[in-house]
């Protein structure tokens, strides 16, 4: 239902784009999420932004100042513009959006609409 895009191999301090497209979605009635998961690691919170696009934000502690996430909604497109990039970054990224409480938008067992995933390996 989402399309993922962007990923690719990048060296260590390098940059990427990713984006989510919802087609068929009115995405300004969603709240917009990026999370992660590296091998043998359960899928791990990366960033959401509010339905308002503008409005809230959020980041896990661990891309904050490296990471933005942002939202085009007649585009119905979630971005992430990843820089500084580190081989900890390393997994593949899954869009995902909701409708459910901001307060819950880093739990990725509450979302039901994901992407397929776009793999981001950061590696010399």
């Amino acid at each position: 239902q989402l399309q993922a895009s962007g990923g690719g191999l990048v060296q260590p301090g390098g940059s990427l784009r990713l984006s989510c497209a919802a087609p068929g979605r009115t995405f300004i009635n969603f709240h917009g999420a990026w999370f992660r998961q590296a091998p043998g690691k359960e899928r791990e919170f990366v960033a959401a932004i509010n339905r308002n696009g503008v409005g809230t934000i959020r980041y896990a502690d661990s891309v904050k100042g490296r990471f933005t996430i942002s939202k085009e909604n007649a585009k119905n497109t979630v971005y992430l513009q990843m820089n500084s990039l580190k081989p900890e970054d390393t997994g593949v990224y899954y869009c995902a959006i909701t409708q459910i409480l901001w307060s819950y938008v880093d739990e990725a067992r509450r979302y039901t609409t994901w992407g397929q995933g776009t793999l981001v390996t950061v590696s010399s």
